[in-house]
């Protein structure tokens, strides 16, 4: 079929305007289908994914509703995304977009789409298998975004619709859900009228939070990433206000949603006031044989006259 077209389809050019038209297609298509099934199992099914959520509390389980506000975040930052797809016109954002983060971002849509019908069949195998589906396409669009694409103050609206939606979609199933559907589906939850067994998986639950976050922290403290920064502290914030926790998993909450903006803070301060010490007045070396005998430079020295020759 493409060969019947009356141009040449191997010239780059023409394959990359190419891959631009499917995704501005398939991209937005992904983002509907993720939105409409979320919106179904959220307003429609019952039980739906909050309230399933709420039946299989565990050390590390996030407040619902604060998870809903980031996803509509997500869901904006990924409209603006859509809108980019279809109105870039330099080429390194087109670049960006098909190589950078095009497909996977795609595919992680329909990977959300799918772990929505997971958790509402309460099949949390499948459910822990779409996450970490989701969770691996993320991660390679995000490294590559950064290695070949990286941002940069010239092109402000593709940190704003490309980097940092991108990102924070990252944080979603790194910061906490990947992990919390992992431990209902190995079991470490307890049942809602039994309180008392909180402590169920605390260890684990402690160990993740810390090893998520010392990456998140050395991730803001080396980039100073404020969507990092953002997202994680808004994910350590939705855990530890989600009761009842047991006291490792809650002290580590709280500690990082305190150090995460102070790490950022600080990194920043150091950077600028790095900056300051070398733009400093600069000495300049004094010219050669500036003085010469404690005259200044340029001026020359006495010469000794012959009044006898000069009269005669």
């Amino acid at each position: 079929m493409m060969e019947d077209l009356p141009i040449d389809t191997s010239h780059p050019a023409v394959r990359e305007y190419l891959a631009l038209i499917r995704l501005q297609v398939l991209t937005p298509l992904s983002l509907l289908v993720n939105i409409a099934t979320l919106m179904v199992c959220t307003f429609v099914l019952d039980p739906n994914l909050d309230r399933i959520t709420k039946l299989y509390p565990s050390a590390i389980s996030p407040k619902p509703s604060m998870i809903d506000v980031f996803i509509v975040a997500i869901y904006i930052g990924q409209v603006g995304y859509c809108v980019l797809l279809v109105l870039s016109r330099k080429p390194e954002t087109k670049r960006a977009l098909i190589k950078g983060c095009g497909y996977p971002l795609v595919f992680a849509n329909w990977a959300m789409a799918f772990w929505a019908i997971a958790w509402i069949l309460q099949a949390f195998l499948l459910s822990t298998i779409c996450l970490g589906i989701m969770l691996v396409l993320l991660l390679y669009a995000n490294v590559v975004l950064l290695i070949y694409h990286a941002p940069t103050s010239k092109r402000p609206l593709d940190i704003a619709f490309i980097h940092a939606p991108l990102r924070a979609f990252l944080l979603l199933p790194l910061g906490v859900m990947f992990a919390y559907s992992l431990f209902v589906t190995l079991g470490l939850t307890w049942s809602p009228g039994e309180p008392q067994h909180y402590a169920r998986g605390q260890w684990p639950g402690f160990a993740v939070m810390v090893g998520v976050n010392i990456l998140g922290l050395l991730v803001i403290i080396l980039r100073r990433d404020i969507v990092w920064c953002a997202a994680a502290t808004w994910i350590c914030a939705s855990i530890w206000s989600e009761k009842p926790k047991p006291f490792p998993v809650f002290f580590v909450v709280v500690m990082f949603t305190i150090l995460h903006p102070a790490a950022l803070v600080a990194s920043t301060l150091w950077v600028w006031l790095r900056g300051r010490r070398r733009t400093g007045p600069i000495a300049l070396p004094p010219d050669e044989e500036e003085h010469t005998n404690g005259r200044p430079s340029g001026e020359r020295p006495a010469r000794e006259v012959d009044t006898e020759a000069l009269w005669g």
